[in-house]
């Protein structure tokens, strides 16, 4: 119904977008239409009706959205923060602990385990912090809300789908204000694309299942394009007045490791390059200040799992730390 309203107002040249007419709908009626499209999607009626059961407008995952932290730390400040030795710690004991899992996983995947830890350890502090929203809920909510209501609305039946494949049931898909999911926080969409049965018992269980864990989260990164050849990078020390249009992670800002030494760039020692033969591309995150590093493809990869460099670099140092 919403989307036959929707075209109508479309075809008489109305202009009213897909979020304006969320933000309006009431939202058991927009619950109403995402029913809809689940069943034109072929979701099952047990599963649309036990996913959608008593599910309310959740304010405090709009909240959450809208009021994302303001204050920017500088990394001098956050990767102590992010990477405190209490959790260089517990990662290299949890690598100790299931090496024999991890060393398979990483031989069969291209990835090695320290920064399948690393990733379990940032995202969701190797488990323990994995949410308790009702993932539909805050989801539904989400798309209702309208301001990345395709994105949102995508989510909520990527978790239908997953639903219906049988992999969990309602009650325990539990994740982030955002829809986030289990140890290593996947949103829907990337569940379908990435996760995968690391003990093969039929199902795909990144809540509980440390095998489906190391093994999804190795699977995203192999697939993404991880070279298990190479690390992620360096922090380096950059010549005063180099040009600043050199820095940047965008493709042509690609340099092999020979020019930049040539530019003057030298480890954090001083020491010169790696005489590898990799590209690299100069960062520095603060505005162009503080640290900064050379960071090779696979720190692009860390990227393409959170578009943010906090994030990357986070993951980076404490993979550097686990022994």
């Amino acid at each position: 119904m919403r989307k036959r309203l929707m075209s109508a107002l479309v075809a008489l040249g109305l202009g009213i977008s897909s979020s304006a007419f969320a933000a309006d709908a009431g939202f058991d009626e927009y619950v109403l239409g995402l029913k809809a499209e689940a069943r034109e999607n072929g979701i099952s009626e047990s599963i649309i009706n036990s996913a959608f059961d008593g599910i309310t407008f959740t304010e405090r995952a709009v909240k959450a959205d809208k009021n994302q932290p303001e204050k920017k730390l500088t990394l001098d400040e956050y990767i102590p923060r992010a990477v405190p030795k209490w959790k260089v710690k517990q990662a290299n004991q949890l690598y100790r602990k299931h090496k024999t899992a991890l060393d398979k996983i990483g031989q069969q995947l291209g990835v090695q385990p320290r920064f399948i830890v690393a990733l379990w350890g940032v995202e969701s502090n190797f488990g323990r912090l994995m949410g308790n929203y009702n993932v539909i809920e805050a989801l539904s909510t989400l798309a209702y809300e309208g301001r990345r209501e395709a994105f949102f609305r995508s989510q909520v039946m990527a978790a239908l789908e997953i639903l219906d494949a049988g992999h969990i049931t309602p009650a325990k898909m539990k994740g982030s204000w955002a829809g986030a999911m289990g140890q290593p926080q996947f949103m829907p969409t990337s569940f379908l694309a990435y996760a995968v049965d690391g003990n093969n018992d039929g199902r795909i269980d990144i809540w509980n299942t440390e095998a489906d864990v190391f093994a999804s989260a190795a699977n995203y990164l192999s697939k993404s394009g991880w070279d298990d050849k190479y690390t992620w990078g360096r922090q380096v020390k950059i010549p005063n007045g180099i040009d600043e249009s050199l820095l940047g992670i965008e493709k042509d800002k690609g340099r092999p490791l020979a020019e930049w030494q040539q530019l003057g760039v030298r480890r954090l020692n001083g020491q010169p390059l790696p005489k590898a033969d990799i590209k690299a591309w100069l960062i520095q995150p603060d505005d162009n200040h503080g640290r900064a590093y050379l960071v090779y493809g696979n720190y692009q990869t860390l990227l393409k799992w959170n578009r943010s460099h906090y994030f990357a670099l986070a993951v980076s140092h404490l993979a550097d730390q686990i022994r």
